[in-house]
């Protein structure tokens, strides 16, 4: 069992065609893959009336509450929910680094989503935020020069980013970390 998992997605973020019909919060919670489990759909998604059911609906099976923020545009309204922590889309841009700054102010954990593929400067970020290292996306860049210089300056969590049933792992994401000497930072 994996110690825990804060970046998945459940039928909630529906403007994702990746997420799998049978992705409910039910299901995830059902799976019981990780000790600690987050839910974190796509912020865009819940602002239209849906936020108190998908915060109710997590809370009543004992899941984390998070929410992954697509860029700056999104941050203000994402500051106004009850959420346990934020999974943030930093692309390399200033407006996006600003507002790292603005959830950190929260006082929420702040998790940088898969940085590797949104170019996401690493140099710009704070500190404070947790590097993300997930099994959907590490794969997909030299990942062992864009983290490597950053092992000693953050806390990394790894995760999933499952839209699926069978996304529920982190075996890949595991491996790089290793690979790296990252030891994973419990968030809860």
């Amino acid at each position: 069992m994996l110690q825990q998992d804060l970046h998945i997605h459940t039928t909630y973020s529906t403007s994702d065609n990746s997420v799998a019909p049978e992705q409910t919060v039910a299901l995830v919670a059902d799976v019981k893959h990780a000790i600690i489990v987050g839910i974190s759909d796509h912020f865009e998604c819940l602002v239209n009336g849906d936020f108190e059911g998908y915060e109710k609906e997590i809370r009543q099976v004992g899941l984390k509450v998070g929410v992954e923020v697509d860029g700056h545009p999104w941050v203000d309204e994402a500051t106004n929910y009850d959420v346990d922590y934020y999974i943030f889309h930093c692309r390399d841009q200033n407006a996006d680094y600003r507002s790292l700054d603005k959830l950190l102010t929260t006082g929420k954990p702040v998790i940088i989503a898969h940085p590797n593929v949104f170019h996401t400067n690493l140099n710009q970020v704070p500190s404070e935020c947790l590097v993300e290292i997930n099994n959907r996306y590490i794969w997909r860049t030299e990942w062992k020069q864009y983290y490597g210089p950053f092992t000693n300056q953050f806390k990394f969590v790894i995760s999933s980013d499952a839209h699926q049933p069978n996304w529920l792992a982190q075996a890949v994401a595991q491996c790089a970390a290793t690979q790296l000497n990252i030891e994973e930072h419990l968030v809860f």
